[in-house]
This record gives structure tokens, C-alpha cells and sequence, in this order.
């Protein structure tokens, strides 16, 4: 894992270049700001220039001008009081050179050291020839500019005297030393403020940046994590525990060990939110993940995959089985919500990598698989096997054709004979669905029901078997007048609401009377969803229609619940009956299954009977009804016709 400063480094250098790009226009404003400076410190040094020039003009030479044009010359008088003036100031080095020029450009006047020989009246001085000041900067005309001959300011101002017009024109010469130290002051003054300003700005603006970009990974750190998690629970969601699947199967691969993920749903999950609320149900749903996170390992994995299923991975462990019984206990272990006590059940199915895969969706869709067969056989954990799994692309292409098959006409009903004992009729048959296949041929049931029982067209299945099976019965004519039809129904079936419903429009349609029919359900249809089985069949008994148990004896249906539904038969499991004869256990099952059903006023139908010590062993344990290849194969409706009239010519002649 790496160390706290290898993971800051990578920040570290990201705010570095961060800080060293945001610098650079930062500094490019500096130059330029500091380029904008130096020329307006410039100007105002030529307009300190222009400022004296007008002041020397005014104080110390316009006073002597009269109004007479200089090209007139200047008297005597003033030249000497204008040399008095000026000789100071150029003696203090106050002034450089001071000169007078007529309108047309001709000097009049000149101090010492002013050249003799000036260049044409043209530019600024003709500016100031109309009345404008103007000021320049450049070297001293005796000698270009050096440490010993600096720049200098040229200033020219109009002159007027006491005349109402300009008459000549000033043009005075000032050292720009001091002027340039003045504004040097100013600037360095400015240069500071501007470094000063814009490293303050750069560390606000830096600091901001920092603190909108924090801001913006908390928000990222955030987001991720609403992507990643479960919004109720606070659990790792699907993507995210796929994720960690993959890291987890790719460990055990690497490092020669096994991986555990287990899918676990919750049982009957739907009553709690019917019966408290769906506000309840969310509270039961964050106490069980609190608890499930509680009890795994650090290194392992608790998700909520979504509704009321959650997945667990358990990295490089030896007996994930009895880890996922514990872990099933710790979510049966009773609590209280708003001072009642409940307890929720839960099954699980899992997967162990290598051995079942290393492909994630299809450890998943694996345990899903193992999950379901939990919840169908009522177990606590089940590992996935192999045979467990009717879901290979095969059987799919299967369950697509048979909607068509459907209304294609390609099913078709055998019928199983069931005897009487107490007589030997021939009182009722089995509708058993088969498939002509028009590339596989003769399909039976094991191969296409188990996935159709996981769609919604087992309902279609259903109708077309009842349909089917009753009107062919009615048209049987007096062969099978007095003949009981018994019909497969699936718990998805019973957990149709309206499922009674059809059945009656079916018997009404057929013109068949309702005593005639029963509906044959196993015990783990029962159980699947409990309440509402019960209301079906409870509205089916109301119409007439017989219900009957089979395989019993091979499930968990409790005797309080057995004598609560309107159940009206039991068929003993043929594993029981089978080899009833070899094994005194079975035959002592057998004996009591028996017994059971009589004391409840249940009629007993014994099936898979194969011999003839076996139907005699059934008839002499006091059981109602036998069915099985001995007594007759499951046989097309024509072939049951003629059956029925052969078994009714030997009953007549036995008789």
C-alpha cells in the first residue's frame, strides 16, 4: 500500500504546475502594467518640463518683452536684464540654455553656451509658434547624450509680452536629472505597489483556486461515492461489487487460493412492506446491512444489489459455507422495530472461484442460480452445481420456441391412468404436457418447464394444458364420462390473483362439471408465497374444483398448515412407493403418509407404481389410488379412448 507521501507527491506536483502556469499571466500583467508606467512617467516628466518652461517664461522674460515683435530685435535694456535672469540660472545649472526666437525662427537672444546656428523653425516650435507649449526630450544639441551630456527636456513656449498675440517664442533647455530622479521616485514608488498588488492578487487568486478545487474533489470524492454506494444503506452497490469481484477473483487466481461470492435474498420480504410500510421495510433493510458489515472480515464484501438481495465476497476463504450459516443466523436474529418483534429469513446460494468460473457475470448469474435453488427447497446455503443450472443457451432457444409452439400447435397432452384400488376402475387421468419439436423431436416436460416456471409464459402454458385437457376430455363421449381430470399448476400460477378466475371460465367453456377437475400442486409451490396460494385455492375449492398434494412427503409443509388449506388428496412421493418393498423406512413413510390422510379425510394416491408387490403393498396399506406404468403409460387422447375401452371390457368380463 503506498505510504501517505507517495500519495501526496502526485498533488504536490499538480499544484506546482498549477501555481507556475497561473504565474505567468500574472507576470505578463506586471510587464505590461510596468511598461505602462515608464511612459506615463515620461509624460509627466516632459509635463513637469512644459510646467517650468511656462513658469520661466512668464515670471522671468515675458515682464521685459513689450508688445513689439521680436524680429524687431530687442533693445538694450532688456537684453541686459534678460542676461541678469538667465546667466543665474544657467550659473546654478537651474537652466541649460535659454533662447529667444522671432515668429520666422531667428534668434534674438541666446545664453551662454546656447548654439549660434539653430535648426529651421518646424515642429514643437511651430506648435509654439500658434500658441501651443511643447516639450521633448532628447539630448543637448552641443553633444549627444552621455554620462557627461544627459538627456535633457526641451520645452518651447509663445511669448506675448503685453501684446494681445504671440511675438517671438521661449525656447529653454532643463537639465532632466532632476526632473528623472522626481519621477524615478514616483515609479519605484508604483513598481513596489504593482509587485506588492499583483502578489497579492496571485496568492488570492491561488488561494481561491485551492479552495474551489477542494471543493470540486470533495464534490468529485462525492459523486463517486453515490455512484459506487447504496443511497439507503450506505453498502457498496452492483457496479461496485463487481468491481471488487473481479479484484477478488483475479487474487485467488494469482495467489492459488478461492474466492466466495454468495448472493442472499431475503424471504418473504414483500409481507413486511405490505404489512408495516415501505418506510419499515427500509429501516429492516439498513439494520440487516448494518449487521452483515459488522460480521464480515475487513477484506471481504458486503453489497446491497438492489430490492432486497445483497452479495458477499469472501477473499481467500476456506469454508465459506458455514461462514454464510453463521452470517444468515446473525440476519434471522430477531429485532424489534417500533416495539415489535421480527425476524427475517433469508436464503443464500454462492459461488467459489476458480472452481465455478472466473468470469464475474457468470459467478454472479451462478449464484443467483444456487440462491434460487435455496428458496425453492427451503434450505439455509446451497453451492451451485452444475446440474443446478437449466439457463445454458440451449434451453433459452427453448423457452423462445415455445411461444411459438404454442399457437403453432406443436404441444400436445398424454394421459396417465389413475386405478381405484377398492375395485380396480379406472376413476380419473393425469394431463401430461409434451412437445413435438419439429427438429428435436418428442419433448418432455423436465426440458422446457423449469425455465417457463421463470416466465410469465408458464401462465399461457397453463391455460392452454387446462383448455386443452378439458375439452378433450368432454369429447372422449361415454368413455370418459365418468373419468376425473387432474391438472399440474405451477406456484407461479397460484400467484396469480385471477388465476381461480380462469380456471372456472375454462370448465364453463368446456361444458365440464367442476367436480370433475383437480389441480395438482407441490409443496414448494405452496410455500413460495403462502398467503396468496392459500387464497387461490381457497376460491377454487368454493367453485368444486378438487385440490391435491403432490410429492408429499418430499417437502416441509407443515401439518398446521396442511390442515388449514381445503386440500382434498395426497399423492405420496414416488420415491417412497418406488422401492417401498426393499426399504422398510420407506414403506413405514409410506404406511404413516397413509394413515395422515385418512385421519384428515384426505383421499391417498400412491404413484410411481411399477410391480405388481408394490400395488398389492399400497392396496393392502389401506391407500385410495394407484398410478404408475404398470397400471398404464401416459398416451395420447386416442390411444386413451381406446384403453378406456378395453380396461371397461375387462371389467366386465371380470365381473
Amino acid at each position: 500500500m503506498p505510504s501517505l507521501s507517495t500519495r501526496r507527491r502526485p498533488l504536490f506536483r499538480l499544484f506546482a504546475t498549477y501555481g507556475l502556469v497561473s504565474l505567468l499571466p500574472v507576470l505578463l500583467l506586471g510587464l505590461v502594467l510596468a511598461a505602462s508606467y515608464r511612459s506615463v512617467a515620461t509624460q509627466r516628466g516632459l509635463a513637469e518640463g512644459r510646467s517650468e518652461g511656462l513658469f520661466v517664461a512668464w515670471t522671468a522674460v515675458d515682464p521685459f518683452l513689450g508688445n513689439r515683435p521680436l524680429a524687431d530685435g530687442l533693445s538694450a535694456a532688456t537684453h541686459a536684464a534678460l542676461v541678469r535672469t538667465v546667466d543665474g540660472a544657467v550659473d546654478k545649472h537651474e537652466v541649460l540654455q535659454v533662447q529667444l526666437l522671432a515668429l520666422n525662427g531667428r534668434a534674438v537672444f541666446a545664453s551662454a553656451g546656447s548654439p549660434r546656428v539653430l535648426p529651421p523653425l518646424g515642429g514643437a516650435a511651430s506648435e509654439a509658434s500658434w500658441g501651443a507649449v511643447a516639450a521633448t526630450l532628447h539630448p543637448l544639441r552641443a553633444a549627444p547624450a552621455s554620462a557627461a551630456n544627459p538627456e535633457t527636456v526641451e520645452v518651447d513656449v509663445p511669448l506675448s509680452g503685453s501684446a494681445s498675440k504671440p511675438i517671438g517664442m521661449l525656447r529653454i533647455v532643463l537639465p532632466y536629472a532632476p526632473i528623472a530622479a522626481d519621477v524615478a521616485s514616483g515609479l519605484h514608488s508604483l513598481y513596489g505597489d504593482l509587485v506588492f498588488g499583483l502578489g497579492a492578487l496571485y496568492l488570492v487568486l491561488f488561494l481561491l483556486s485551492l479552495s474551489v478545487s477542494r471543493r470540486l474533489r470533495q464534490q468529485v470524492r462525492l459523486n463517486r461515492h453515490q455512484a459506487e454506494h447504496d443511497p439507503l444503506t450506505g453498502l457498496p452497490n452492483r457496479a461496485r461489487f463487481h468491481r471488487k469481484a473481479e479484484l477478488a477473483v483475479g487474487r485467488a487466481r494469482r495467489h492459488d487460493r478461492e474466492a466466495a461470492i454468495a448472493v442472499i435474498d431475503l424471504d418473504r420480504f414483500k409481507d413486511v412492506n405490505d404489512t408495516l410500510g415501505h418506510h419499515n421495510g427500509d429501516r429492516v433493510l439498513v439494520e440487516l446491512a448494518r449487521r452483515l458489515a459488522a460480521f464480515v472480515r475487513p477484506q471481504d464484501v458486503v453489497a446491497r444489489l438492489g430490492g432486497d438481495e445483497f452479495g458477499v465476497i469472501l477473499d481467500g476463504i476456506e469454508e465459506p459455507e458455514a461462514v454464510l450459516t453463521q452470517m444468515r443466523a446473525v440476519i434471522e436474529r430477531e429485532f424489534e422495530l417500533d416495539g415489535l418483534p421480527l425476524s427475517i429469513e433469508a436464503s443464500v446460494g454462492y459461488v467459489v472461484s476458480p472452481a465455478d468460473g472466473v468470469d464475474v457475470d457468470e459467478l454472479l448469474q451462478r449464484a443467483d442460480i444456487a440462491m434460487y435453488v435455496a428458496k425453492a427447497s427451503h434450505a439455509e446455503v446451497v453451492a451451485y452445481h452444475d446440474e443446478q443450472n437449466h439457463y445454458d443457451p440451449a434451453r433459452l432457444s427453448l423457452i423462445a420456441e415455445l411461444r411459438h409452439a404454442i399457437d403453432a400447435g406443436q404441444l400436445t397432452l398424454h394421459y396417465q391412468p389413475k386405478m381405484t384400488l377398492s375395485d380396480g376402475s379406472t376413476g380419473s387421468v393425469e394431463a401430461l404436457v409434451r412437445w413435438n419439436h419439429p427438429v428435436l423431436g418428442l419433448l418432455y416436460p423436465d426440458r422446457f418447464l423449469p425455465l417457463a416456471e421463470q416466465t410469465d409464459l408458464m401462465d399461457r402454458l397453463t391455460d392452454w394444458v387446462l383448455s386443452t385437457a378439458l375439452n378433450e376430455l368432454s369429447d372422449l363421449g361415454p368413455a370418459g364420462s365418468h373419468l376425473s381430470l387432474a391438472v399440474n399448476v405451477s406456484a407461479r400460477n397460484l400467484a396469480c390473483d385471477d388465476f381461480a378466475e380462469r380456471v372456472v371460465d375454462a370448465l364453463e367453456l368446456a361444458g365440464v362439471e367442476s367436480h370433475r377437475l383437480t389441480v395438482e400442486i407441490t409443496e414448494t409451490a405452496l410455500l413460495t408465497d403462502p398467503l396468496r396460494a392459500a387464497a387461490v385455492l381457497h376460491a377454487l375449492d368454493r367453485e368444486g374444483v378438487k385440490v391435491s398434494l403432490d410429492d408429499f412427503g418430499k417437502g416441509q409443509t407443515s401439518l398446521g398448515y396442511l390442515s388449514s388449506l381445503p386440500v382434498r388428496e395426497l399423492k405420496i412421493d414416488q420415491g417412497f412407493v418406488t422401492d417401498m418393498l426393499s426399504c422398510p423406512s420407506h414403506a413405514a413413510i409410506v404406511r404413516s403418509i397413509v394413515d395422515l390422510g385418512h385421519n384428515l379425510a384426505l383421499e391417498v394416491v400412491g404413484e410411481g407404481v411399477e410391480s405388481g408387490e408394490v400395488l398389492r403393498a399400497l392396496r393392502d396399506s389401506g391407500c385410495n389410488t394407484a398410478q404408475g406404468f404398470l397400471l398404464g403409460r401416459p398416451m395420447p387422447v386416442e390411444e386413451l379412448a381406446r384403453w378406456l375401452s378395453a380396461a371397461a371390457l375387462r371389467e366386465r368380463v371380470s365381473a
